[in-house]
């Protein structure tokens, strides 16, 4: 292994640096999900509802309180601040939310496009070596041009599968960040109704 990436040349290193960060990145997203499916409570959110729905504002507050339901955490950040503007609240909290979801996607979908482009690079610049032997040595020596050459291949070889397996759970994950922001925005929709059947009127929550 370590004669394979010798023969890679210095382009190996910024190669190996990507798959390192797809590797760290992509671990601790699926821990990250992992976390949040245990921390899910659909029981406490619809309690959160069934308060809210009966204008019971404080004590939807109080079973809420410290919660580590994603959505949950969206509904009380609204309660908590209804009377300074709640639409607002709730937008924000849930960008905040869908944020934390989309943190670390941006330098996967960098790593997919960049390490092809390492691996292409690696590779001209070692069949411009191979062409400086021919040059130098002309056709008595074939071997020496095209064993640079198969060597030169191996940065691209290396970056296309760097990016293969990285894309692999960067789908999987932009996959779980659109389910999720589907899933808040039915519940953000549900709790504007809720809510304004709390305080009584259609308008009020406006």
């Amino acid at each position: 292994m370590y004669d394979w990436f010798a023969k890679g040349g210095p382009v190996m290193w910024p190669l190996l640096l990507c798959s390192l960060v797809s590797l760290t990145i992509s671990i601790e997203r699926v821990l990250f999900w992992w976390r949040e499916r245990r921390r899910r409570s659909p029981r406490l959110v619809e309690e959160i509802f069934r308060h809210t729905e009966k204008g019971d504002f404080d004590s939807a507050l109080s079973i809420g309180k410290g919660t580590l339901d994603l959505a949950a955490r969206i509904l009380i950040s609204g309660l908590t601040h209804r009377d300074y503007g709640f639409m607002e609240s709730i937008q924000v909290a849930a960008e905040d939310e869908i944020e934390r979801m989309k943190r670390g996607l941006n330098v996967l979908d960098t790593v997919i496009t960049l390490a092809p482009l390492l691996g292409i690079l690696g590779t001209v610049t070692g069949i411009m070596e191979a062409f400086g032997v021919l040059s130098a040595s002309g056709i008595e020596d074939p071997k020496a041009v095209t064993g640079g050459i198969a060597e030169a291949l191996i940065t691209t070889e290396a970056g296309l599968s760097i990016a293969i397996v990285t894309v692999i759970p960067f789908n999987y994950l932009v996959a779980k960040v659109q389910k999720t922001t589907q899933y808040l925005e039915n519940v953000m929709t549900r709790f504007k109704v809720a809510y304004r059947k709390g305080l009584g009127g259609d308008d009020a929550a406006k």
